[in-house]
């Protein structure tokens, strides 16, 4: 089952924002924005051609305040590292729909740019202004609260970090991501708490054994503690699982935490 759901999340990434519903400016008597809306939310082109570009273009000339063509035109200019027309269009995004944008903006920001200061300022600002949960990452791997906290620990304060995930993880309406365990476990090795390591890498297992990162950490430990058989027996299977194709992976990024084979064969190695 835990697999099931792991590959759902793959295939069918949660999105921070959805289609706007264009029959709200009709009902306002809005024709211009409903006409706008219902083209920019209708067919036209691949995301990123001129047919698709030039659609969201028309749509803001004939509604300035359509916040869902800012958003969309912006996506490709991101993909592409233009970060500075990105910022220019999700900002205006922003400043007209922030309860929409502010969460994709924020992750954007850390998983894109690595803008880890601006990428808090804006799940605060969000924060303080929705009274409900502030939703996930647009790839469906982490709850922002969770975002929050990696931007903490990149930034060097790692004991909030930790304070952070364990709050999210405490909630009884919330249900762990995929990466949960794992962040904290690696959190709580390099604060010096060993035992929380080991603690949190094997939960990370036994919710989703289907990554190569916790053995390898679990390695790190046991290498650590002069432990031999256990290192190469948690070394050798984040080996095998990484050559299985479990690991870590992001088609834009280098995630946080993530192992590579190099890591692995080196440890081996290092032990021969």
């Amino acid at each position: 089952m835990k697999f099931i759901l792991f590959t759902l999340i793959l295939i069918c990434p949660i999105s921070t924002y959805s289609q706007p519903n264009c029959n709200v400016y009709q009902m306002n008597n809005d024709q211009p924005c409903y006409e706008a809306c219902t083209l920019a939310t209708t067919g036209g082109g691949a995301q990123g051609s001129r047919k698709s570009q030039e659609k969201f273009d028309r749509a803001i000339e004939q509604c300035p305040k359509l916040d869902y063509a800012y958003m969309e035109k912006s996506v490709p200019y991101l993909k592409r590292g233009d970060f500075i027309t990105w910022k220019i269009l999700i900002d205006k995004a922003v400043e007209l729909n922030p309860t929409g944008h502010l969460g994709y903006r924020g992750w954007c920001r850390y998983q894109f740019l690595r803008d880890y200061e601006g990428a808090i300022k804006d799940l605060e600002r969000l924060d303080s202004i929705l009274s409900y949960d502030i939703g996930y990452s647009i790839n469906g791997d982490y709850q922002l609260n969770i975002v929050k906290a990696l931007c903490y620990k990149a930034l060097g304060q790692k004991s909030k970090a930790i304070e952070i995930i364990e709050n999210q993880l405490a909630q009884n309406s919330y249900t762990p991501m995929t990466y949960d365990y794992l962040h904290l476990g690696v959190l709580k090795i390099e604060t010096g708490d060993t035992n929380g390591g080991i603690e949190y890498l094997k939960k990370s297992i036994s919710f989703n054994d289907y990554l190569a990162e916790p053995y390898y950490y679990l390695g790190l430990i046991y290498k650590k503690q002069n432990l031999p058989k256990e290192f190469k027996e948690n070394m050798e299977k984040a080996k095998t699982y990484y050559l299985k194709g479990y690991k870590r992976f992001d088609p834009y990024t280098h995630p946080m935490d993530k192992i590579y084979l190099a890591d692995i064969e080196r440890e081996l190695k290092s032990m021969e």
